[in-house]
């Protein structure tokens, strides 16, 4: 009898099987629910308006009934604002978590002095930016005083393929890479955006050939920009870049802005590496 016993035991194992299926559907389950929390924040911070519900749902997929939770989660949590008529929008928290990002990046009290060289040297805006995939990140800005307009600022993101900051940096990708990358067509900002996969691939070899990035009015309306990578990761993720009112500059004035923004990015890169920072 008491083999017989344990012999339901061992079978027993088929229960315990079931418990660790039931454990990993329960993990699943947990998995799925931070992916489709973090899938609504980015989803707030890709919307500079209130959004309800009904518009979460429809930009998202998420049902209902799993909003529901969720919202009221991330509103308890502060990462959420409600307005009391059904509406929500990025919570504190948030800024707190940005800001605690670029308080722990070694990289960023390097760059703003690079970017104050930039900018007391061509009287224009500067800007620091990392690449996230397809679009660039604005790590630290230095603003011109005599600026009209507001380019960016910091935690802004743009699509790579309509900045002089992601030219310079897909550049750092061969073709291939860039191909596998993107995903044609490319959305436009302006009238002016590149569109399509060949013009891009067109415009990072004219990078790569020249040294830095450059765009005309195709992420801002008025504003060219161009930019350098700061060489201090293979493949560079990192870029400074300079912004200009398309009718206060020449095409000989760009270029000077260019080759300093390459000396001032290899300087910085060169620091950046004797300091230890990957």
């Amino acid at each position: 009898m008491p083999r017989s016993t344990a012999t339901p035991a061992a079978g027993g194992g088929t229960g315990s099987g079931t418990g660790r299926e039931s454990g990993g559907a329960a993990a699943a389950a947990g998995v799925k629910s931070a992916r489709r929390a973090i899938g609504l924040l980015e989803t707030f911070a890709a919307n500079g308006a209130w959004l309800t519900l009904g518009e979460l749902h429809a930009m998202t997929g998420v049902p209902r009934s799993s909003l529901h939770g969720l919202l009221r989660t991330l509103h308890e949590a502060g990462w959420l604002e409600a307005d009391g008529a059904g509406r929500h929008r990025l919570g504190v928290r948030a800024l707190i978590c940005g800001t605690a990002y670029l308080d722990r990046d070694p990289v960023v009290p390097y760059a703003t002095e690079a970017l104050e060289t930039v900018r007391d040297k061509t009287g224009f805006t500067a800007h620091y930016a990392r690449r996230d995939g397809t679009q660039v990140v604005y790590l630290e800005t230095r603003e011109s005083r005599r600026s009209a307009h507001l380019v960016s600022r910091v935690g802004r993101t743009l699509p790579a393929h309509a900045t002089a900051l992601g030219k310079a940096l897909l550049a750092e990708l061969t073709p291939d890479e860039i191909a596998a990358l993107v995903t044609a067509p490319l959305p436009a900002l302006t009238p002016a955006t590149l569109t399509t996969l060949e013009a891009l691939q067109a415009a990072c070899a004219e990078a790569r050939e020249r040294g830095y990035g450059l765009e005309t009015e195709e992420g801002t309306p008025g504003v060219r920009c161009a930019a350098a990578v700061v060489p201090y990761r293979i493949p560079a993720t990192d870029a400074i870049s300079c912004s200009m009112p398309t009718d206060q500059v020449t095409e000989g004035a760009v270029a000077e802005v260019g080759a300093l923004l390459t000396e001032v990015a290899g300087d910085l890169g060169r620091r950046l590496r004797r300091a230890g920072i990957r």
